[in-house]
């Protein structure tokens, strides 16, 4: 269990504190589209919401990434928030339980999933020449136009963020380097980008299915 030490507060770090926002004005101010109070909320709660989850759901990978979908629905949902209903506080508790308790039922039916997958596949892996049909090259190939358009689609920090992550490898932490940001910050960004590039490749699934 980590011990967390209450250091002496001076009369300037008093005043700073008071001088934060609160919860509820970060919320308030997520609403308007700040990413800046998106990570701010996040670095405030994101410890305590990480053991919530962990407590729940068992693993270190899996509580993270609860975590992290929890602070990106409550981005996504910040206008929405009725501080009349309850605090901040209380809210993400609520959407990091609910989330983790959906991630656990969902273990079960993902490995069903899997074996069902991985039998279906043996057979044509077995029997493939290893070059893919020419109708699934065209489709890779604007599978690929797809997700680099909607990458240009992104505010310049998020899609940084996400081509350093997935283009070049990089661990959150080695971004947060590369980029002299908050290890928070990044994982935001990441988090809220990914979720915009999934928005806006579903809207154009339809199109190229027609």
């Amino acid at each position: 269990m980590i011990a967390f030490a209450l250091l002496p507060v001076t009369h300037t770090e008093a005043h700073s504190a008071s001088s934060l926002p609160s919860d509820f004005d970060l919320v308030l101010t997520m609403a308007r589209g700040e990413e800046q109070a998106a990570t701010l909320l996040y670095d405030r709660h994101a410890a305590s919401m990480y053991g919530l989850a962990l407590r729940i759901v068992g693993e270190t990978a899996d509580a993270e990434e609860v975590v992290l979908d929890a602070f990106a629905q409550a981005w996504r949902e910040a206008a929405r928030f009725d501080g009349a209903r309850g605090s901040v506080l209380g809210w993400l508790t609520t959407i990091v339980r609910t989330r983790a308790l959906d991630l656990v039922r969902a273990r079960g039916r993902r490995v069903k999933a899997t074996d069902a997958a991985a039998h279906g596949l043996d057979a044509p892996a077995a029997m493939g020449s290893g070059f893919a049909a020419p109708d699934a090259q065209v489709q890779d190939a604007e599978t690929t136009g797809s997700v680099h358009g909607a990458l240009q689609q992104l505010p310049a920090p998020q899609r940084v963020a996400i081509e350093l992550a997935f283009f070049e490898g990089l661990t959150h932490h080695e971004v947060a380097e590369r980029l002299q940001q908050p290890l928070g910050t990044v994982k935001t960004r990441i988090r809220l980008g990914m979720l915009k590039l999934r928005e806006t490749l579903s809207a154009l699934a339809p199109e190229r299915a027609t």
